[in-house]
């Protein structure tokens, strides 16, 4: 059975503080240059959701960049919701340069809850649609 468009939902927009603080570089090595980018806050906002960075807590991306400067991510984030529930995130996916100077970025996000309020998160498959700007990354998250 073919499909003209993959049937998605809007889920929400994350965004994530990357550029504060000073990224460790290890150039060079055998898999390309590794890179952590630390998440200094960000926001997770959709029809159903309204969460911030959790304070206090790690997270971060690490990011792979081969020769030809497209990069692989691999991201490990937590968010709490406005009404008190936490959630965990982790993605993997990758970027390539844009003309803009920029990057446009493809990932898989995965969402992990305990909390009953949320625990639709836990069945999602997603896709995510995003890019860098100056303060990070910006991401629309879509359910499929």
């Amino acid at each position: 059975m073919a499909l003209d468009a993959l049937p998605a939902e809007f889920i929400g927009t994350l965004s994530a503080r990357t550029n504060d603080v000073a990224r460790p570089m290890i150039k060079g090595g055998p898999f390309g240059t590794k890179v952590v980018a630390t998440v200094t806050g960000g926001s997770f906002v959709g029809p159903k959701i309204n969460a911030s960075a959790a304070e206090g807590v790690a997270a971060g991306d690490w990011l792979t960049i081969m020769a030809d400067g497209s990069f692989s991510l691999d991201v490990r984030f937590s968010l709490q919701t406005d009404d008190g529930a936490d959630l965990y995130v982790t993605y993997t996916g990758f970027g390539k340069r844009n003309e803009e100077g920029g990057a446009d970025i493809r990932t898989a996000p995965r969402f992990e809850t305990g909390d009953e309020r949320y625990a639709w998160l836990n069945d999602l498959f997603c896709v995510a649609v995003g890019k860098t700007t100056p303060e990070g990354v910006e991401y629309d998250i879509y359910a499929i």
